[in-house]
């Protein structure tokens, strides 16, 4: 959700699916000694005097590669991990985590401020191959407008979602393709265990459950209740995204609404982490030490939620009132230990594929 973010609404963790692009501040390449290079996915954002200070106190320029989606983005970096793109790879969240540390994405480096991070979103103490930079809530978000004229109270949980009454409702992000409909999975399993998912979504599916792509596609073309799903006259109001994207409404909206026209159903949430770590074989590591600092710094922690929409790790860190107001974190949300994800993901979606789309 930065402005192209809002294209990734709720986002940094969003995803898009784009070709990959590149933007740079300097020469290109991490050759340069100067030069850091960040490889991303296309929703990294951060404001230019924010980066322009890191610049300025570090001497080091950024070029920053960005590289479609988080998972596009992971598997191309671990498909170059002997000759990278870049110094640091900024995107990977705790549903692909496993991968990237099994294949060696990351060498060890533990940033300056590691202290500072709240204890919930530590991982990898050992060795330090990842810094936690941001967090975010994948949950289900409905449409207030549609709810209120149909008089229907909206779903709070999971078991609401295949009750009658939500028929042919909801549109939900592709588990195999999109970080959100993984995330969705991931929560669902979390929710009904191992042996009780899947009879969970031959309900959901029986009961009318929309897949589609990506997340762009479910927000901003198929849910009534965004900007875009308006002007799209979409006509599915629940959408699985983010606790962060009612307040991403409000923000961005023309004209500016009074409150949030969405809402967040957050006994549906999953927790999402994105980590930071410098790549193995980086040109440029001592470049790529400084700036994984630099995304830890109170600074650009503070700079991060009105760029990509999701929450500072640091403790201390600010939080803009909108978030609070229309978006604030779930108090309970569903996670999943990351070696369980690691044993189970690729399994889970296997069989969530053959379920739900065949």
């Amino acid at each position: 959700m930065h402005t192209k973010t809002f294209v990734a609404a709720a986002v940094g963790l969003g995803l898009i699916t784009l070709s990959a692009c590149g933007s740079s501040s300097g020469s290109e390449g991490s050759g340069d000694s100067k030069t850091v290079t960040l490889v991303s996915h296309d929703s990294w954002a951060v404001s230019k005097s924010v980066l322009a200070d890191f610049e300025k106190q570090s001497g080091y320029k950024v070029h920053v590669l960005k590289d479609g989606d988080a998972g596009q983005a992971v598997n191309k970096a671990i498909l170059t991990k002997d000759n990278p793109q870049g110094d640091v790879f900024f995107g990977v969240d705790n549903t692909l985590l496993s991968r990237a540390l099994d294949n060696g994405l990351f060498q060890s480096y533990e940033a300056k401020g590691t202290d500072l991070v709240l204890p919930q979103y530590r991982v990898d103490q050992a060795r330090h191959r990842v810094t936690p930079i941001d967090s975010g809530d994948i949950c289900v978000n409905y449409d207030k407008a549609y709810f209120s004229k149909h008089k229907l109270t909206p779903p709070q949980s999971f078991d609401d979602l295949i009750k009658p009454a939500y028929k042919n409702l909801l549109v939900t992000e592709n588990a195999a393709t999109s970080s959100p409909g993984l995330g969705f999975l991931l929560g669902s399993a979390a929710e009904y265990g191992d042996d009780g998912w899947q009879g969970y979504w031959k309900k959901l599916k029986a009961n009318g459950v929309k897949v589609v792509d990506g997340w762009e596609q479910a927000y901003n073309e198929e849910f009534s209740g965004s900007a875009g799903g308006k002007k799209a006259k979409a006509d599915r109001p629940l959408v699985v995204s983010y606790a962060s994207s009612p307040p991403a409404e409000v923000i961005y909206g023309d004209p500016k609404p009074k409150t949030a026209p969405t809402g967040v159903s957050y006994g549906t949430c999953f927790r999402q982490v994105e980590y930071a770590g410098l790549l193995s074989n980086a040109k440029n590591s001592k470049g790529g030490k400084a700036f994984i600092d630099f995304l830890l710094t109170k600074e650009f922690q503070d700079d991060m939620p009105l760029n990509m929409f999701v929450y500072p790790v640091r403790e201390a860190a600010q939080v803009p009132p909108e978030f609070v107001k229309y978006g604030p974190q779930a108090k309970d949300p569903e996670t999943m230990a990351p070696d369980k994800i690691a044993a189970n993901r690729d399994q889970w979606v296997k069989s969530w594929t053959s379920l739900v789309l065949k």
